[in-house]
């Protein structure tokens, strides 16, 4: 017996199993269903935004090493929430008031756990009145003192960067004024204390500041953490009553019948339960990308359903009983359920080889998701089905609709089956047109973006009006991170895009260590290259040294003394230098570039302002090259770089693989099972044409490979597939049967092609709601996963029948049989 031939009796077997022992099937899909349904109270959140993009990488761990090794004395505490006050001058007697009774209130509750604050208001009270230490008796001077007091006292501090660093960069001494100030509260926490601890801080305090007159308002990494944690939670709410709605809306259509939409739905939300119950017990997080995962697994699990329910229809309108007519559709569905299956597990499954942990959970869910609605659909529908038919006959309970969908002599059969009669007369043709319109696509759609931004993850500053009138329960969350960053970024110097760092290890009491941060400096590649000649612009202990010298003559000796050859940087003695630096005034500033134990620095560069992070990241690694030193180029942008470049890696790596591994399992498979190997490469066809066009799509839009759209690629071999892996399994059978190529496909697009309609309809709206979402990389992902259905369906009505006329003609050709002459 061949392969083939044990593969089908496997599958009739497995038929026969599923008609002929209906409950059992039932009662063990139930039993597994509870035992999953456990799973899901252990699902967890991962409010990380970026951080689990970019654990593991090279430049994140040299910043976390920066980020741990040096000190900046006014740099937060790592603990800490930072009170944001915007007006039109935050330096009045009443604004620093406010800021002190809110300071009062948070400091008066002791599970706020408040070690120290220090803003604009504290700053000035206690110049005013040094023994005013607390909250409450700072808030008293500023009251008992005089507006021209405090503004005589806010212009003695303009010098003062303890002062001065609190403001935003608009603050003018004269007028005494500012329109933002910062206050950092720092907080006295225990070991092993939580995000979910500071979290609630952080909001409550937030809440306190809302309560007072005044644009207050509380930021840090709890309330950022929060808010991501509510985003998933405020999309879910929104988009998947929308998605049920949809998918609700178009079964009615489908099924048009309450019992067989009821089997559905059941089938449906036991695909979902599956699948977060081994996200549960795999401990998988649950994150913002992940939100896709049931949307795709609900639009499979429907295409399965409305195949299954449609072919039985088609059968039992043959004439077969319900028991006879299942088996019948099961055993013409089951190899196409399982081609797709492994398909589609291919195309979700092919993003595991990605480097970034997030996008590897999100295969990894999708893939063992697919497997669950096969099962599902595939073994516990058409059981189920069975046993209500059979209860129907018990009790006489009428079908109200089992017409197949469309039929040949239909509107929409014909309508169908249009480009099927069109390309009859040149294929060749058609073909060329399609190969030349997808090469063009996709020649375009290389050229797309690839991004990676905090922004995409976090809400948009301003909610659309469909979103901010929503009632309860759908009402999202007030969101103020966004608003936050864009203030904090508008009116205060934070240099994070502006810059990059090179972290330097090694001893750096050589005589040569200084030498070696500054001899790279007067030949910087491109971004680096804004002082003169071509130079760098560095920040670095040697300037820290040559600074501290300018204003102190007998450090200046010291230097002097110590420099070789006179260029202004010390080349011997460098541990006694350092000594007398730390010692000096200068030595905060300088443990900021090195640390205690001198055997790492860090370099700041200032960059080109128009140069895009893609440059000055490729500048920055060149650069760290010329340095006799380990160096690493890191930095925000520099760490974001690198994960787009991951992302456009993956982006690739996965499509090549799904489309490899797809290419060669429809070949083994048609080969194996009808001895047909190139059906396999027409199978593929129609998908490579979408996926090109949707790459063009996508760079005509303005979209880009970001951290969830890169997985669209793959995704959409994996998805696409079944409408051309059903349609060509549907030929297959015709074509076995005796009819010519033509005609097969003609009866396959009139059957099967409504199935694939109704399918497209349902799944391009339920992915596309994803466009209501609250972030934009899940509103990107959704419009990008409809277009990609539609494509997907078009391309297989349009782009199947011509080539597997080719096929055909070939097929000819082989077994020396001219091809029909057409007119």
């Amino acid at each position: 017996m061949s392969l083939g031939e044990r593969t089908e009796e496997w599958t009739r077997r497995l038929n026969d199993t599923i008609v002929d022992r209906p409950r059992r099937i039932i009662v063990a899909f139930l039993v597994l269903t509870l035992v999953f349904a456990g799973g899901m109270g252990l699902v967890s959140t991962d409010t990380e935004a970026t951080d689990s993009f970019t654990e593991g990488l090279e430049e994140q761990e040299a910043l976390d090493a920066i980020n741990e090794e040096f000190e900046d004395p006014f740099a937060a505490e790592e603990e800490s929430t930072q009170l944001i006050h915007s007006g039109s001058n935050v330096l009045t007697k009443e604004a620093l008031r406010r800021d002190l009774v809110v300071l009062e209130e948070i400091n008066s509750r002791d599970d706020l756990r408040v070690a120290s604050s220090n803003g604009p208001a504290t700053v000035v009270a206690q110049t005013i009145d040094p023994s005013a230490t607390t909250p409450a008796e700072q808030r008293r001077v500023i009251e008992s003192t005089s507006e021209t007091r405090i503004r005589q006292t806010v212009r003695s501090l303009s010098e003062d960067q303890r002062f001065t660093g609190t403001l935003s960069t608009d603050f003018n001494p004269t007028s005494a004024s500012a329109s933002a100030s910062i206050t950092v509260v720092s907080h006295d926490v225990p070991t092993g204390f939580s995000s979910g601890d500071l979290q609630e801080i952080q909001t409550t305090i937030r809440s306190i500041a809302s309560d007072q007159p005044g644009e207050i308002t509380a930021f840090g990494g709890g309330i950022t953490n929060a808010e991501l944690g509510a985003v998933i939670g405020d999309s879910l709410t929104i988009v998947m009553p929308v998605v049920v709605l949809l998918l609700l809306l178009f079964l009615i259509v489908a099924y048009r019948d309450p019992i067989d939409l009821s089997l559905g739905l059941l089938s449906l939300l036991m695909t979902v339960i599956w699948t977060f119950g081994f996200l549960g017990f795999s401990g998988i997080p649950f994150n913002q990308q992940m939100i896709s995962v049931p949307v795709l697994l609900l639009a499979v699990g429907v295409d399965f359903g409305i195949h299954i329910i449609n072919r039985y229809r088609e059968e039992t309108a043959a004439g077969y009983e319900a028991v006879e007519a299942m088996r019948e559709a099961n055993n013409q569905l089951m190899i196409a359920f399982i081609i797709v299956t492994v398909t589609t597990v291919f195309g979700f499954g092919a993003n595991v080889i990605s480097d970034l942990t997030p996008i590897r959970n999100m295969g990894i869910a999708s893939a063992i998701g697919i497997v669950f609605t096969f099962l599902i659909f595939g073994l516990f529908l058409p059981a189920a089905k069975i046993e209500v038919d059979k209860l129907r006959e018990q009790y006489n309970v009428p079908e109200f609709n089992s017409a197949p969908i469309s039929s040949e002599d239909s509107t929409l059969g014909k309508l169908l089956t249009f480009p099927a009669q069109v390309s009859r007369y040149a294929p060749i043709a058609f073909v060329v047109v399609l190969l030349v319109t997808g090469g063009m696509a996709g020649a375009y759609g290389s050229g797309v973006d690839t991004s990676f931004e905090t922004e995409d993850f976090l809400p948009p500053e301003e909610q659309p009006a469909y979103v901010t009138e929503l009632p309860e329960p759908f009402a999202p969350s007030e969101y103020t991170v966004t608003e936050t960053i864009n203030l904090l970024e508008d009116r205060f110097s934070t240099n994070q895009d502006q810059s990059v760092t090179l972290y330097v290890e090694g001893n750096f009491e050589e005589d040569h260590a200084l030498e070696a941060l500054a001899d790279p400096n007067d030949d910087a590649p491109g971004a680096l290259a804004v002082g003169g000649g071509g130079a760098a612009r560095p920040t670095s202990i040697v300037t820290v040294i040559q600074s501290h010298a300018e204003r102190d003559p007998a450090f200046a000796e010291l230097i002097a003394r110590n420099d070789v050859d006179g260029n202004g940087v010390p080349d011997r003695n460098l541990g006694l230098i350092y000594d007398e630096l730390f010692a000096s005034s200068s030595g905060d500033r300088a443990e900021q570039y090195l640390t205690p134990d001198r055997r790492s620095a860090q370099v700041d560069y200032a960059i080109e302002s128009g140069a895009s992070q893609a440059e000055a990241a490729a500048d920055s690694r060149e650069f760290a090259e010329k340095f006799r030193f380990e160096t690493t180029a890191t930095g925000q942008l520099v760490v974001f770089d690198a994960v787009t470049d991951i992302i456009f890696d993956s982006a690739i790596m996965g499509l090549v693989l799904a489309m490899g591994l797809t290419g060669v399992f429809l070949i083994i498979a048609y080969a194996v099972l009808e001895g047909k190997p190139l059906l396999g490469i027409v199978n593929l066809f129609p998908i490579l044409i979408a996926i090109a066009v949707l790459l063009g799509t996508m760079r005509f839009l303005g979209l880009s490979l970001n951290a969830l759209t890169a997985t669209i690629l793959s995704i959409s071999i994996g998805l696409g597939i079944a409408y051309s892996v059903h349609a060509t399994h549907r030929f297959i059978d015709e074509f076995n049967a005796g009819a010519d190529a033509h005609e097969s496909m003609i009866i396959t697009l009139s059957g099967t092609g409504g199935a694939l309609l109704g399918s497209m309809l349902t799944t391009s709206l339920g992915t596309g709601a994803l466009a209501l979402a609250i972030t934009p990389v899940l509103g990107d992902f959704g419009l990008l996963m409809a277009l990609s259905v539609v494509y997907s369906f078009v391309f297989t009505v349009v782009a199947l029948p011509p080539a597997v006329l080719l096929w055909e003609r070939y097929q000819g050709l082989s077994n020396g049989i001219s091809p029909p002459v057409t007119s």
